[in-house]
């Protein structure tokens, strides 16, 4: 176990939700988020009101510095990262208080299980959670940081959303940032970070690079519906349309079996100068409407400091303040 209160020694457990936003908002909500991706690391500083940026700084990693895995050991070349960090943090200072650290998707599982019932004493859920999860994780359970939430299935019945993750692994991560005297409050993957920026009302299908990390979320109503985290055989620079169109249909063909429909629209984030032709592709294929999610309502609602930062593919540094941070 570690001594910061992260996703590693905590339980963000809630009652029925109707919205994600509830889960993510149950955690501390730190003004300082940092992120440690497999290709950089980034810091961003806001303001107490949860949507002004003060600042914020990114830095490259070597290559290999970070091989994200939820098995293996993540952090190769940890001073290589720590020297990075302290870049950044030198020019996003920290505030002596503990910090939002975001690590990348392929670390932290994330399953949306049925369940009868469920129960509501947090000892008595983890150990039916770890249960369950006994034979779906790479690793020893008994091992596991979890964190989880209630949502209300389509047909009326009870599905727990629950993330999942090595806890040395996480840990890992949290020793990146505490010899630079910061610690982390709250310990969360990227993608989950960035829900909040989609769409409020139907369905809405995202498609996440980052690295060679694909992610595929649909969100309907706030519900999450579709999760899928997928390594590609490249980065997003070289990697063919057709790979992305073969990872994303499964996503598309369950939801509709499940849901009765389709997705309403599609986001796309993490695609670089080659975002056109990705979108081009998906379009060829879904009959909505498919834009960057720079272009979702909400983002669009952003100040212009905030949507440089989603126009460098960052953002889970403001998804992560749009949970509520302050």
């Amino acid at each position: 176990m570690t001594s910061s209160p992260s996703i590693a020694t905590q339980f963000f457990e809630l009652g029925p939700v109707q919205k994600i936003e509830r889960w993510l908002n149950a955690m501390p909500h730190p003004s300082l988020v940092v992120e440690v991706a497999s290709t950089h690391v980034a810091a961003a500083a806001w303001a107490k009101n949860g949507r002004d940026l003060e600042n914020y700084a990114i830095e490259p990693l070597p290559l290999g510095a970070v091989m994200a895995s939820p098995v293996d050991a993540n952090v190769i070349q940890p001073e290589a990262v720590r020297s990075a960090l302290r870049r950044v943090l030198g020019r996003v200072p920290l505030r002596g208080a503990p910090l939002a650290l975001l690590i990348p998707d392929p670390v932290v599982r994330v399953f949306i299980l049925p369940f009868d019932t469920f129960p509501r004493r947090s000892d008595e859920a983890l150990g039916m959670l770890r249960w369950r999860l006994k034979k779906s994780v790479p690793f020893d359970v008994d091992e596991t940081s979890v964190s989880w939430m209630r949502q209300v299935a389509r047909d009326g019945g009870l599905e727990i959303v629950a993330a999942v993750a090595r806890q040395r692994i996480v840990h890992e991560y949290e020793e990146t940032v505490e010899p630079l005297g910061a610690n982390a409050g709250v310990v969360l993957s990227s993608t989950l970070a960035t829900l909040p920026l989609l769409d409020d009302d139907g369905a809405t299908l995202l498609v996440r690079m980052a690295g060679k990390t694909m992610v595929t979320v649909i969100v309907q109503r706030g519900n999450l519906c579709v999760y899928r985290s997928t390594e590609m055989v490249s980065e997003a620079a070289t990697l063919d349309a057709q790979a992305m169109l073969d990872e994303v249909f499964p996503a598309i063909a369950y939801f509709q079996d499940t849901s009765g429909g389709a997705p309403d629209r599609a986001r796309l984030s993490g695609f670089g100068g080659r975002s056109e032709i990705f979108r081009r592709a998906l379009s060829g294929e879904l009959k909505c409407p498919i834009d960057l999610l720079s272009g979702s309502p909400v983002a669009l609602g952003l100040d212009s400091s905030a949507k440089d930062l989603m126009n460098q593919d960052l953002d889970a540094l403001v998804g992560w303040t749009m949970n509520g941070g302050s």
